[in-house]
């Protein structure tokens, strides 16, 4: 088809931003409806005698936004599940910064995300913090190094070495508040409003909002059972300056990416000279196999940029993550340390790092292996006695939740909404999709409900979810 579309050389800002703003708008007023075909991106190239990667950056802006559909050979389509008004990019930003903020809350049964609390050793923990107080000296009262305590960088190094097969030095170690201020860090320094980034789909929530605070353009890219079709990304966005992976335990389908599939997506970032991601989600708690080596084990072309994080291991009170940095990007990430946050309080840091050199995070890692196997199979168990044949388990071979399907049963949604309604805390699987469906469930976090509570705990979640 041809569309009649006019661009303004003196409008400020880049060509594609224009196109995509204009197919936006045709899209939101209806003057382009769902399923529409839209001309190929060489066609439209010519039409406007620009070039056809200009064309190409507004598609994967718009094809991530969920806007458009591109299907290959078979050319490029308007979203046709679309249902809601489609918003640029800085529009959701603004929604998401002045929308309301979830209050605290003592912990639920099934919420995921959270560790065994009941079962972090407190005590030694305080005997470390206040040794750790009587110790500190006036420059340590001054401001924090800005890359995190050397003492803790070091000690992260070493674990990682150790534990995951990672060879870095402590100065690649950048301290971070938790996961999301390692990706507030990584998108800041390296994200462009409009740059393309891939998103596993489906994925964690608070990584999407975090993106599109951003104003980064997202680009779905399906998950199966091998992990994220990275064929598939290639084709959306092949330009992409980012992708954001789970590949050892997808987020939240807990599925590992191939070794095919990590090996391409190596392959392009050194073609395309993006930039991965790789956020460790749950790699220490694994119960049916050997762990599985990160992404970055794998990266010759030192593309990789790999996320750990303290909140699932320890407590996510302490706001402590890390960042295992590329030798190019150092400094402009450690400027970015400076310039955001100027640097992480000291004192969790001390307790962290003196935990880890004396034993105590090793020890705690496979205490809480051990139980929460244990609490995982009670919970399954449970849920299989009080729903029968109206449940399939699916448990992956690591993490700390769980899927339950209920074949037959209403919207996911509503399922959840009902068991939260009960006091209950499951995630539905269908709020986490973007532009692929992975089928309903509930998602249902197993590492705080103790063994003995467990089929009270299913029998309460039966109750909940019954009138549905």
């Amino acid at each position: 088809m041809t569309l009649d579309l006019v661009l303004d050389p003196n409008e400020p800002g880049p060509l594609y931003r224009q196109i995509a703003t204009r197919l936006r708008a045709s899209i939101t007023a209806g003057t382009l409806s769902p399923g529409a075909r839209l001309p190929s991106s060489r066609s439209l190239a010519a039409q406007l005698g620009i070039a056809r990667g200009t064309v190409d950056a507004a598609y994967s802006m718009l094809a991530g936004e969920g806007a458009i559909d591109p299907r290959g050979s078979a050319g490029t389509i308007v979203s046709p599940n679309l249902a809601v008004r489609v918003a640029a990019p800085e529009q959701r930003a603004m929604r998401f910064a002045t929308g309301p903020v979830a209050p605290q809350a003592a912990p639920l049964p099934f919420r995921m995300g959270l560790p065994a609390l009941d079962a972090f050793p407190r005590k030694l923990w305080s005997s470390l913090a206040v040794r750790s107080s009587r110790g500190t000296s006036e420059v340590e009262l001054s401001y924090p190094d800005p890359a995190g305590l050397p003492a803790l960088r070091r000690q992260v190094a070493a674990y990682l070495g150790i534990a995951r097969g990672i060879v870095c030095s402590p100065e690649q170690v950048l301290i971070t508040g938790g996961f999301q201020g390692a990706l507030t860090l990584v998108r800041q320094a390296l994200l462009r409003p409009g740059d393309a980034v891939w998103i596993e789909d489906p994925c964690y929530h608070l990584t999407r909002q975090s993106l599109e605070a951003g104003a980064a353009a997202l680009v779905p890219v399906p998950v199966d059972q091998e992990g994220m079709r990275v064929p598939a990304g290639i084709a959306a966005a092949p330009r992409a300056r980012l992708a954001v992976v789970t590949p050892t335990h997808q987020s939240p389908l807990g599925v590992a990416l191939s070794l095919p599939r990590r090996l391409a997506l190596l392959a392009w970032a050194a073609e395309a000279r993006a930039w991965v991601l790789e956020d460790d989600y749950d790699s220490e708690f694994r119960y049916t196999s050997h762990k599985l080596p990160p992404l970055k084990i794998l990266d010759r072309g030192d593309r990789v940029i790999y996320a750990g994080s303290f909140s699932k291991v320890l407590f996510p009170g302490l706001r402590l993550g890390y960042l295992v940095v590329p030798h190019e990007l150092a400094g402009a990430l450690t400027r970015g340390c400076q310039l955001l946050t100027a640097g992480q309080p000291s004192p969790g840091q001390h307790v962290v790092a003196a935990f880890m050199e004396h034993g105590h995070f090793a020890r705690h890692l496979r205490r809480m292996r051990t139980l929460y196997a244990a609490r995982r199979q009670a919970l399954a168990n449970a849920l299989q006695a009080v729903f029968s044949d109206d449940v399939c388990i699916e448990m992956a071979a690591g993490g700390m939740h769980l899927l339950a399907r209920f074949p037959g049963m209403a919207d996911d949604g509503i399922l959840a909404r009902r068991a939260a309604a009960a006091g209950l805390a499951p995630t539905a699987l269908s709020s986490l999709a973007l532009a692929y469906s992975s089928g309903q469930g509930l998602l249902l976090g197993f590492t705080n409900v103790v063994e003995t509570e467990a089929d009270a705990h299913a029998r309460r979640l039966a109750a909940a979810i019954a009138p549905a």
